[in-house]
């Protein structure tokens, strides 16, 4: 078993090449990486066929954030039902999956096994390929689900309680990473801010919710690491300014609301003005905002305000497939088994995967 490390070249090969069956093939994807069971059946030719979701937010909330340990077994308890309701809901047995695609990470180590055991548990049992996901991949093309998807090469934000990333994508499998977080996540800033404002949890919809009824324009927040050139983030500053601001203000409902406003829109700012930058570095005409920030719609219309005025598409996946799901794991992986690839044998599950490891499709563009 492999627990860790980076997912080697040879580890994604395999002789399977279902362009030369003349049919279309079907993909199981599992997605188990945090606090959400997800589940799909992706058709080659026909796009999504089903897909089911549980939400690990009921059970974490009262301990106010994501427990491992009890997220791995709700896991255990969730995945195999799901799977079973979605051949329900696509009028499909088992023996029509033609490769499982599962989250082999980043994310909770005990959770990714879950979904790891599981995936290639299946597979083997069908005699099927298995393919391990990098979790970011999926959240890249999560937007090609959609009718109308963004064409290569294009621009990506990726911007969730995890990860904060700017990712040049010239084809699917061929990417470069511009800048990324130092420290905390936007997601994850939005939450800790939250929670200390007594917003509970998930505090981020929270936060962004009572952002709508304040003052953005009360306090003055600092727009971190926009005053010097490059795509990195850090929101560790940002975060301890709005502290400093809530313990010294009289901590009312009016006030609540003014600082999350003024703190959602300092996150907002500091995305826009990286991801111009960005744009204008790589001369790219598309820019694709995913993962479960990417929802917030103080984002989405200023990033459509920017794309505008600069004269580039902004694409979002659906809302639904905004947070983790399975969907965009059964597509990433089908686009690997087209490619000819799957994993080798063993349990592929990493905690930590840089994404600019993964093997390109073919041969990289010049």
């Amino acid at each position: 078993m492999r627990c860790c490390g980076s997912l080697r070249p040879h580890d994604l090969q395999s002789p399977f090449t279902p362009a030369r069956q003349n049919r279309s093939v079907i993909v199981l994807g599992i997605e188990t990486s945090c606090d959400e069971t997800g589940v799909a059946l992706y058709d080659s030719v026909s796009g999504l066929l089903a897909h089911a979701l549980f939400s690990q937010v009921g059970i974490h909330a009262q301990y106010g954030g994501v427990v491992p340990e009890i997220a791995s077994r709700d896991h255990v308890r969730k995945l195999l039902p799901l799977i079973n309701q979605c051949l329900d809901d696509a009028g499909l047995g088992r023996d029509a999956i033609d490769a499982v695609a599962y989250t082999a990470g980043p994310g909770l180590i005990g959770a990714l096994l879950v979904g790891t055991a599981t995936g290639r548990s299946i597979a083997m049992a069908l005699d099927k390929p298995a393919i391990a996901v990098h979790h970011m991949e999926g959240h890249l093309l999560a937007p090609m689900l959609e009718a109308e998807p963004p064409e290569c090469p294009f621009v990506a934000l990726l911007v969730s309680g995890g990860h904060t990333m700017l990712v040049e994508v010239r084809a699917i499998g061929e990417y470069r990473i511009l800048g990324e977080t130092l420290d905390d996540a936007a997601g994850e800033a939005f939450d800790k801010t939250a929670k200390l404002m007594g917003l509970g949890y998930p505090g981020g919809p929270a936060l962004a919710a009572l952002a709508g009824q304040g003052d953005a324009g009360r306090f003055a927040f600092p727009r971190p690491m926009t005053d010097r050139p490059g795509l990195d983030f850090s929101f560790s500053g940002l975060k301890t300014h709005t502290r400093r601001l809530w313990v010294e203000s009289d901590q009312g409902d009016v006030t609540r609301a003014d600082i999350a406003a003024g703190f959602q829109q300092a996150v907002v700012d500091t995305l826009t003005i990286k991801c111009r930058r960005a744009m204008q570095q790589t001369r790219a005409q598309h820019l694709v905002v995913a993962g479960g920030v990417g929802a917030n719609l103080a984002l989405r219309q200023t990033l459509k305000k920017a794309g505008r005025k600069h004269g580039w598409k902004v694409a979002y996946p659906r809302l639904e497939f905004c947070t983790d799901n399975g969907a965009m794991i059964a597509f990433a992986g089908c686009q690997r088994l087209l490619a000819g690839q799957s994993s080798g044998p063993g349990l592929q599950a990493h905690a930590r995967w840089p994404l600019d490891q993964l093997p390109p499709l073919e041969a990289p563009s010049a």
